[in-house]
């Protein structure tokens, strides 16, 4: 996600804290939140998929998908 996107998230959380926010900007809030959860979620999974397990005798095994993520 682009900075300028995270600024604009908080700059929106600051206003929320002096006023009331307009529907526009609650919409706009919302929206960028829900993309930035989705961007950690993708780079959470972007890394588990990349980890493997080292045994006591060295043998690597990458993790087992455990299913859909939601």
């Amino acid at each position: 996600m682009e900075q300028s996107k995270i600024d604009r998230i908080n700059q929106l959380t600051q206003i929320s804290r002096q006023r009331e926010l307009t529907e526009e900007e609650q919409a706009e809030r919302q929206a960028l939140r829900r993309e930035y959860i989705d961007s950690v979620k993708q780079s959470l999974i972007g890394h588990l998929d990349n980890t493997v397990i080292v045994d006591a005798q060295g043998v690597r095994r990458p993790l087992k998908p455990r299913g859909p993520v939601n």
